[in-house]
């Protein structure tokens, strides 16, 4: 039986990796994490059942095709197969054809797994782009303003043209404007130990980032 599959996948193009046993399965499948494996339900050490198990457990192991090969198809035999984790069962005796219409069956929803993993890594990726973009503009908005009357203030009351009233009033308005950029750095680590964020409408339909604490004044647009 190892034989035959061994030869009906190289003819499809595949590189077989040959196990006699269930436990020389699992630690061939830890070795390389191949696309897919073929169990026989029935194997000494590990039956096929606890390798596809195991599998399903292994931090990578999601992405793998298995294939059920076994004699047993009763309905609750059935059921335990999936159950396990199997994406297909094929039943003996197997020949030459099934086996090439379950690889094809395989190959395509390997094909069409490995097409959505990467759609959701380039969704992950410009999503992670975007909060980049509404984080850049929130600090821009947020810090920028504040920061240049601290700057401002601070340099007329250095020029010395200030009168002693004027000073403590801008001394005042320094204090104030560094709150709020203190305010801003402080929700900025509030929303990384939450993992959640807000944003709002800014300028021409650009969003940002919602730095506002509780109760804070509303910024521009609505928020989503």
């Amino acid at each position: 039986m190892r034989l035959l599959l061994e030869e009906v996948l190289r003819a499809c193009g595949h590189q077989p990796i040959a196990a006699s046993d269930g436990t020389e399965a699992w630690a061939a499948f830890e070795r390389e994490v191949p696309p897919m494996v073929i169990l026989d339900w029935q194997m000494p050490g590990l039956d096929g059942l606890e390798v596809c198990r195991r599998i399903r457990a292994h931090p990578e192991g999601e992405i793998t095709f298995v294939l059920m090969v076994t004699a047993r198809d009763r309905a609750d035999d059935l059921t335990a197969v999936l159950d396990a984790g199997a994406d297909d069962y094929m039943s003996k005796p197997v020949t030459p054809d099934n086996l090439q219409a379950r690889l094809r069956i395989a190959e395509r929803r390997i094909a069409l797994s490995r097409a959505r993993r990467a759609a959701e890594e380039e969704l992950r990726r410009a999503r992670y782009l975007a909060g980049i973009g509404e984080t850049t503009l929130a600090l821009h908005h947020e810090i920028n303003n504040p920061l240049a009357a601290l700057l401002t203030h601070t340099s007329l009351i250095q020029s010395g043209i200030m009168g002693e009233g004027e000073v403590k009033e801008s001394l005042s308005l320094i204090a104030d404007q560094a709150r709020r950029i203190a305010e801003v750095v402080k929700r900025l680590g509030e929303i990384e130990r939450e993992e959640r964020a807000t944003s709002v409408e800014y300028l021409n339909e650009a969003r940002m980032l919602d730095l506002r604490a509780e109760g804070g004044a509303a910024a521009p647009g609505k928020v989503r």
